[in-house]
């Protein structure tokens, strides 16, 4: 039998498995076996609406922003293809048709 994760939420060692679930008995908490794998990969980027942000993903800007040193900005509803994702402060490296390369940060793009 193999060894199932403890639950994240409470630390209970009481986990169960359903189908590709892993459900605790205690706070009924429910996440699925690849959550568990990724979550000891690394870090996740996840973009305004919640969504687990991947390399190489298409996005889409939710606001107009500015350009730091520029009078112009990017519209709301850019789409922004083949991201790179980076750690710090700007986790979303790019290239914008029209703008060159630029750094955005997760929370204000949402996957396409």
């Amino acid at each position: 039998m193999s060894e199932l994760p403890n639950c994240p939420e409470c630390g209970c060692e009481y986990t169960y498995e359903d189908r590709d679930l892993y459900i605790c008995p205690e706070c009924a908490h429910e996440w699925s076996a690849t959550a568990t794998e990724e979550a000891n990969q690394g870090p996740l980027f996840k973009d305004a609406n919640g969504n687990i942000l991947n390399n190489g993903d298409t996005v889409s800007l939710i606001k107009d922003l500015k350009i730091k040193g520029s009078a112009s900005k990017v519209k709301a509803g850019t789409k922004v293809k083949n991201i790179r994702l980076v750690q710090g402060d700007h986790d979303i490296d790019c290239k914008i048709d029209g703008f060159g390369a630029m750094m955005l940060k997760s929370e204000f793009v949402r996957k396409v």
